[in-house]
Parts: C-alpha cells; structure tokens; sequence
C-alpha cells in the first residue's frame, strides 16, 4: 500500500513508519522544510499548501500532526499552536482529498485526534459515541475532528483516531516520569484518583495497522488499552516495577505553578474505553497496565 503520512518525525510518527513499511508498505512523508531524502514531499499547512498530485499517489493518508500537549508551559501562543499544527494539517489535508477528482482520491484518511475529546469524565467510563466534553482540549479536538468533513463528504472512509496515552520509556507519559521515579523523589498527581486511559505502544502500533485495513471502520474511534486505571494505581505500579518507593505525592497547586494551564489537562479524569477496537475483533498483546509497563521498560 502506498501511504502518505503527516506527523511522522514524531513520537508515534517515526516508529508507525517503522512499522509499515516491515509490513512491506511504501510510506511517502510529508515535510515542511525542503525535502532531504526521495521519500519526502514539501508541504506548508499553516498557508494550505500542498500539491494534489503528491496526495493522488496514495492509497491512504495518515495525519499524526501537532505540537505536543505536554512539551512546554501553556501560554496563550502555545495553546494557539496546539489548536493550529492540528486543525491547519487536517483542513490542508481533507480540503486537498476532496478537491481530487473521484477516481485519484486515497481509498482512506486516519486522522489523529484524542481522548481529550471526552473532557473530564470522573469516574464515568465512556465509549467512542460519548459526546464532546468541555475544556481547552475538548474543543481544539471537536475542531480538529470536524476539519476532516471535507474528505467524509466526498466519499473518503475517515477514521478519528482518538489517542489515549501510549506507554514507552522513550517519549509520551512515561518518560518524564522515570528520573523521579528511579530516584524516589515521585508520587500521584494531586488525589490521583483520575483516570488514565493507557495503551502499550505494541497495541497502539498494532490498532493502527488494524485500521488500515479495515473498510467497515468509520468515524472515531478509542486507541486505548481495555482497562484504564487511576493515578494513584499507575503510580503503584510504575513504583513497584521500578523497585523504588513513590510516597511523595505531587500536589494539585504545585503542578498548576510548574506546569501552568496544562496543570488542569493533567488532572482530568478520563475513563476511556476502547468500543470500537473491542467489537471489531481487535487483539491485545497487553491487556493490562503491568504487561504494558513492562513491555514500556524493556523494549
């Protein structure tokens, strides 16, 4: 399959390419400086720039575009460029998919989007038919969503690829939490009993794989394990995998001064569950938070 990819020098971006193209596929990856390497295409979407006939080689596109949540401090320009790196990539994306004539369009877009579509739930567990939430990123996700509309209504199957938080010690939840783990110096996140709707980076990559190939999914759709566990047992069991103690909690103002508005972000409850992946047949390798976290540690 030849696929074109938005977002692939990312976190999950670099190791789905990796992933695809072991499955023997061709992936084509956009850029926004200069091409270095042949599989690379040029591409602007902050003015909406991108030449149809690069999107016309693809059979599909995947778009995993956006500036990280957690990579710095929330100011009023970096919430703007939360919400642009995601809705400017996927409008230049869907509107360019559209404008194609019938018969050149790809068969499929998966477009990245999240659990923070979902707001704050409590203990409330929701699945991919859940309305939007309130909040920062429950709007920038119904925005982000909603820009894929072009390509729907021109026939497109568009997957929402609802992400929750993968586990690997390179990057994502994980990393930033091992220093202070390993030195004993960690503890929950305020009452840590906020949900967290995990996933092992071996099912992320294996959901995404699923996706490809499945025509009868459609819409959005919960890329999360089946069993979302709270703050504090994530950190129970992080510590004990760790062997190290984690009694020094983080309290709720302390993080609103390091981290500032994505503080709150951080202490929203999100029990998410997979509907979707779990009534089309889709396999675990680990279905629970001590296989993910081991497999996150050592592989």
């Amino acid at each position: 399959m030849r696929i074109l990819m938005a977002g692939a020098s990312g976190f999950l971006g670099t190791r789905l390419v990796d992933r695809f193209r072991a499955d023997g596929h061709q992936v084509t990856r956009l850029v926004r400086r200069p091409p270095r390497t042949p599989d690379e295409r040029q591409w602007n979407p902050s003015a909406a720039q991108l030449d149809p006939a690069v999107v016309a080689e693809a059979d599909t596109v995947v778009n995993l575009a956006g500036a990280g949540v957690g990579d710095k401090r929330w100011d009023d320009g970096y919430r703007q460029l939360i919400r642009s790196s995601r809705v400017d990539t996927t409008t230049t994306l869907a509107i360019t998919i559209a404008g194609l004539p019938q018969g050149d369009r790809p068969r499929a877009l998966l477009n990245s989007s999240a659990v923070g579509w979902y707001g704050n739930t409590g203990d409330r567990a929701v699945e991919e038919d859940a309305p939007a939430g309130e909040g920062f990123l429950a709007d920038v996700c119904r925005v982000w969503e909603a820009a894929t509309r072009p390509a729907e209504d021109a026939g497109v199957r568009v997957v929402r690829l609802r992400i929750g938080l993968p586990l690997h010690r390179d990057g994502g939840l994980l990393k930033p939490q091992l220093l202070p783990f390993k030195l004993g110096i960690a503890g929950r996140l305020g009452s840590g009993r906020q949900w967290l709707p995990w996933i092992s980076m071996a099912d992320w990559l294996d959901a995404a794989r699923f996706l490809l190939d499945r025509d009868d999914v459609v819409g959005p759709v919960n890329l999360v394990g089946p069993a979302p566990v709270t703050n504090a047992e994530f950190t129970r069991e992080l510590a004990r995998q760790l062997h190290r103690p984690a009694i020094i909690p983080i309290p709720a103002l302390a993080l609103k001064v390091v981290l500032g508005g994505f503080a709150h972000e951080a202490l929203t409850s999100t029990r998410v569950l997979p509907g979707v992946l779990t009534q089309a047949g889709f396999t675990y390798r680990h279905p629970d938070l001590a296989a993910a976290l081991r497999a996150a540690l050592t592989d």
